[in-house]
């Protein structure tokens, strides 16, 4: 019995890919001995899921209701965690703890190459839209600190050379730990910044009385509209199908998983469901208070940047001020974490059989440091690209590639049994989020204008 168990408990002495019989495996996962504590790890992936998305939720609220949100975030909320256990049954059964090699296990070549493009293409996504609200929102809050009404042009209150600088003297150290276990630290210091920021909002509701002058300020008298203060429960407008895409991208965390997996104490499957289930749980509760209370606070007034409708109230206000430093140091100490599984795809494509080596790890950093700073100052309407990325990738990264790798890897079980059409379902639904998602991009393009919101 001793023998059976063996394989069962520690995935590590199985063998690697069927056809290497000589244990020469890659070093990176096998021999890795796993440091992170549970609670490390739960930080870690808490600040990957948190994303910059959380700015838009109520707006996405005042969009569907109180009641329908609920429902939705509470939907995708267990899609999530269902996702992440199809993902830790995939690499339970083969031992790896790489999506690529997932990809590998699943499809050979052309699998790997695919998953670590989504990866590659989601994560360097989700960088240039914490970068730019760093370039948008740090002259903004310099400005406000100086006192100055306007920006004066000097070089500090250019958005190019602050990114750049953050970049440098922020990012670029964290990114070289050679571990994520190191990053809990900022991870968890980038959450109470997270919280801060959820604390004012709360405080801001009983603050800011509702039919606020600086909002109606268009006629003469202020005439409130009909219904402008009142929560609605249930709401269909235009809007409503814009929001289930922002929703449905707010837990993404699944390529940061599988590197969380590998560097956990005592790593076992049900410990890192646990970390992921603590985790998606810990920003459900956060989103539902955040977009609830931002949109008590304004109602119809709420837009799709929550900060942006704090300062119309009072643009020196020294909360909100603290607030937005508060939102930008959580945004700049999330960057290091989502680079992490880009360097390992590309590091798996590239250099599949090498050991760690420090130059590479370092080159890679600063190569896709560059290419998002190139991308974040150049291309203007960047949201739009990333729009259409995070439509495609996303819905890739959550339904498509974990329930495609479980029905293809898992071959315990037959494909008529329940847990293979589950995942079969769960397949088909990104497909149809993803086409939904899709169709009303290209609906914004042809109308031209942005109703999609902010979101990671």
């Amino acid at each position: 019995r001793v023998n059976e168990k063996v394989p069962n408990e520690s995935p590590e002495q199985e063998e690697f890919l069927p056809h290497k019989s000589d244990g020469g495996k890659p070093p990176q996962f096998t021999d890795f001995e796993g440091k992170t504590s549970f609670g490390m790890s739960v930080f870690n992936l808490s600040n990957a899921i948190m994303g910059s998305g959380i700015l838009g939720l109520s707006y996405a609220m005042s969009n569907t209701g109180i009641i329908l949100f609920l429902i939705l975030l509470t939907c995708i909320a267990v899609m999530s965690s269902y996702s992440v256990h199809l993902l830790l049954r995939s690499a339970g059964v083969v031992g790896i703890r790489a999506y690529e090699q997932l990809g590998k296990r699943a499809f050979g070549h052309p699998g790997k190459i695919l998953a670590a493009l989504v990866i590659t293409m989601h994560n360097i996504g989700a960088m240039s839209s914490y970068l730019f609200i760093v370039k948008y929102e740090l002259p903004l809050v310099i400005q406000a600190f100086l006192g100055l009404q306007h920006s004066s042009g000097e070089w500090f209150l250019n958005g190019n050379y602050l990114i750049i600088i953050v970049s440098i003297l922020i990012i670029l150290p964290l990114a070289l730990m050679r571990q994520l276990g190191y990053l809990g630290y900022t991870s968890g210091f980038s959450l109470t910044c997270m919280v801060f920021f959820l604390i004012s909002v709360i405080y801001k509701k009983f603050n800011i009385p509702c039919p606020f002058d600086g909002f109606t300020n268009h006629t003469a008298e202020n005439i409130s509209i009909d219904g402008e203060c009142e929560a609605k429960y249930f709401t269909m407008n235009q809007q409503t199908a814009y929001t289930v895409p922002i929703l449905a991208f707010a837990f993404v965390c699944h390529p940061e998983v599988l590197p969380i997996y590998t560097e956990l104490r005592n790593p076992t499957k049900r410990r890192m469901q646990a970390i992921a289930n603590v985790s998606i749980l810990g920003m459900f509760v956060m989103y539902l208070l955040t977009a609830i209370f931002g949109y008590l606070t304004f109602y119809l007034n709420t837009e799709a940047e929550l900060l942006h409708t704090y300062s119309k109230v009072d643009p020196l206000d020294t909360l909100i001020l603290c607030v937005r430093v508060a939102v930008l140091v959580a945004v700049t100490l999330t960057v290091p974490v989502v680079l992490f599984p880009i360097r390992r795809a590309l590091l798996q494509l590239l250099f599949p059989d090498k050991p760690f080596h420090w130059v590479r790890h370092i080159s890679i950093a600063l190569c896709l440091l560059f290419v998002v700073n190139l991308l974040v100052i150049c291309v203007p309407n960047i949201r739009d690209i990333f729009g259409i990325i995070g439509a495609t990738s996303a819905p890739s990264l959550i339904f498509i590639l974990p329930g495609l790798f479980y029905i293809r890897i898992v071959s315990s079980e037959p494909l008529n049994s329940r847990p293979k059409i589950q995942a079969a379902c769960f397949t088909a639904l990104g497909f149809i989020f993803m086409s939904m998602s899709m169709t009303f991009i290209t609906l914004d393009w042809v109308y031209g204008e942005n109703r999609s919101g902010g979101g990671h």
